[in-house]
């Protein structure tokens, strides 16, 4: 006759197929299944079989039921305790669902269920150390049914990581990492690749063994372990043990305790988070590729706003005067408006001007401070108050300097007014009584810079101004005069002082400069007064020009009078014909209105320094300071 079936978890002899079935049901998938060599319960009876047949593989085939050739079932001698727990309390089925003994097992399979069960916990007190998540009982049901007629696969035997760690001594990481473990039996601890939860760390880390050595990969020949959760491969598998516990302590979810539970939902959680972590990846590294790229625009346009300032002031090394003269010469010719005979000649007059040092005359305009005061000697209104500086030339910019010689050009106009004054020949013999050219009022400066006068200035421009197109303003004008022993001061209109941005107080002060010279007497000074005092070089940001007198009308309100560089020769000489002098006059006068930049600088020639003031002069001009109004 066929062999009867029997019960693989209590040893119960069954009669027939249908009987299995419904023992099955009641007495195990509905009542709590514990393994008989550990503290493994709560589970269905093919994770418990497959439990057994990996974990507890030796002890197993010493203590199975086989069924003999007559339908019962023949014992080995040594017989394991066996109990199941119905879950519901008092059964109120069949009594083949009550509990099952067995007599005590051998000394051998009881040292390995004590070997399992560490510290002297049991498989009574343990209590549920191993739980089914997310698992209907119709399911279960399903499951059972069919478990008699499934074909049990043979399944690789994983080591037992806690027996070997009772045959080997373990290290002093190992043993800090079990107390770790160990003060943490408050926490459930779920399987990150399937739904068991462990009340045990010990049992999860075994449990956990059991997949990592079904997913162990052989790449080359050498044994390979891919952790679960992320793409990491270990060369053993103490290696990815360690790995994984790290997940399982530094998990998702703090909420959910230092063993977050690593279910079917945060499996792909975590598989979600290692996308977000790639695409995160990517993002940061597309972040800096667009850093990267957007210093190197920055670093780009940095540079050329560097050059383009440097072209604006002349440091481009672009050439001086002399090639932009030449330039200019040269897009004449192409342009028709001169022969290549005429471009030659005044090459030549423009190389031997540069060779002497002094300037050919042809921009130079003179005679216009006395056309002015006799103009307001006949025009002037009644009430009409004007005071007018020396006798000064006009010099405007040419070719070679246009764009920024205007400081140059006024440092001429000022030297034309003190040249025809007595008490500066002795200090301005040097120049042997003519107006430098622009290249040799640059060596001025230069040579203004070696006797220490105004180093920060010299720093700025790297001692080097012949060759250049460089921009020079009020400090530079003050260096060259101190080395010439003219006293100069700087006074500086460092803001508006009324509305609109104007500056009513420097108009007040240019008067006072001008008018209290001529109102120390007891008499009335007259309406148009000329004076004996230099006219003062005005700065200000872009441009500079030169003030020639102050104009004060009845109602108080004043103009002063500038002579500007950019206006041309034939402008200024409208000036000494009497018809047009009226129209040049108000191209001469500027009101608050037309003078609004933020800022205005002002250079005075006072009279002559001592050799002694001169050298204190240079001492004090490291820090050079300016008078600030108001």
């Amino acid at each position: 006759s066929s062999a009867m079936p029997f019960c693989e978890i209590c040893s119960e002899v069954l009669e027939s197929d249908s009987d299995m079935r419904t023992h099955l049901l009641l007495s195990h998938l509905e009542n709590e299944m514990s393994c008989p060599f550990c503290s493994l319960s709560g589970v269905s009876y093919d994770d418990l079989h497959f439990h057994i047949c990996t974990a507890h593989k030796e002890t197993d085939s010493q203590h199975s039921v086989v069924p003999n050739a007559t339908g019962n079932a023949r014992r080995s001698s040594a017989v394991t305790e066996i109990t199941i727990t119905s879950a519901k309390g008092t059964s109120e089925y069949s009594p083949a669902v009550r509990k099952k003994r067995v007599t005590q097992a051998s000394s051998e399979a009881s040292g390995h269920h004590a070997l399992c069960l560490k510290n002297g916990a049991t498989a009574s007190n343990a209590g549920t150390a191993l739980t089914q998540g997310a698992t209907s009982r119709e399911e279960a049901s399903r499951t059972a049914v069919a478990a008699p007629s499934r074909t049990k696969k043979p399944l690789r035997h994983a080591p037992n990581f806690l027996g070997r760690q009772a045959q080997e001594e373990p290290s002093k990481h190992h043993k800090s990492k079990q107390q770790h473990l160990s003060s943490k039996k408050g926490h459930k601890f779920t399987c990150p690749m399937c739904t068991l939860v462990c009340a045990d760390c010990f049992i999860l880390q075994e449990h956990v063994e059991l997949h990592l050595q079904d997913q162990a990969e052989c790449e080359g020949g050498v044994q390979k372990y891919e952790c679960p959760l992320c793409s990491v491969t270990c060369v053993d598998s103490s290696s990815l043990q360690e790995h994984v516990e790290l997940h399982l302590e530094y998990g998702p979810t703090a909420s959910e305790g230092p063993f977050p539970k690593l279910t079917l939902y945060t499996i792909r959680y975590a598989a979600s988070a290692r996308d977000s972590c790639r695409d995160l990846r990517l993002a940061r590294k597309l972040q800096e590729e667009e850093e990267q790229k957007r210093k190197a625009e920055g670093s780009r346009q940095e540079a050329e706003d560097f050059k383009q300032l440097q072209r604006q002031f002349g440091l481009d090394n672009g050439g001086g005067y002399r090639r932009q003269m030449e330039r200019s010469l040269e897009r004449a010719v192409s342009q028709g408006r001169l022969t290549p005979a005429d471009f030659h000649r005044k090459r030549v007059e423009m190389m031997e001007s540069l060779a002497s040092g002094m300037d050919d005359g042809r921009t130079q305009t003179t005679g216009l401070l006395a056309v002015v005061y006799e103009f307001y000697q006949r025009e002037a209104c009644a009430g009409t108050h004007v005071w007018l500086c020396a006798d000064t030339d006009h010099y405007w910019t040419s070719a070679g300097d246009r764009g920024w010689g205007c400081g140059y050009r006024n440092f001429q106009m000022l030297l034309s007014s003190l040249q025809r004054m007595e008490q500066y020949n002795t200090a301005l013999n040097t120049l042997r009584g003519s107006i430098p050219s622009i290249p040799q009022v640059q060596a001025l400066i230069e040579a203004a810079w070696a006797e220490g006068v105004d180093p920060q200035g010299a720093s700025h421009f790297s001692g080097r101004l012949q060759g250049t197109r460089a921009w020079i303003g009020a400090t530079e004008i003050y260096a060259v005069l101190t080395a010439h022993q003219v006293r100069a001061r700087i006074v500086d209109f460092h803001q508006p002082t009324g509305p609109s941005g104007t500056h009513p107080k420097l108009f007040e002060w240019v008067k006072n400069y001008f008018s209290l010279p001529s109102s120390r007497g007891s008499r009335l000074p007259p309406r148009v007064v000329k004076t004996t005092l230099p006219p003062i070089y005005l700065q200000h940001q872009g441009h500079s020009r030169s003030i020639v007198g102050v104009e004060q009308r009845r109602n108080g309100s004043m103009c002063l009078l500038l002579l500007d560089p950019g206006s041309s020769p034939a402008e200024m000489r409208k000036l000494l014909t009497q018809n047009a002098a009226s129209a040049s006059i108000t191209h001469m006068r500027k009101f608050p209105g037309h003078l609004k930049h933020r800022q205005y600088q002002m250079v005075l020639v006072e009279g002559l320094l001592s050799p002694e003031e001169k050298q204190n002069r240079i001492l004090n001009s490291k820090t050079l300071h300016a008078e600030r109004i108001p």
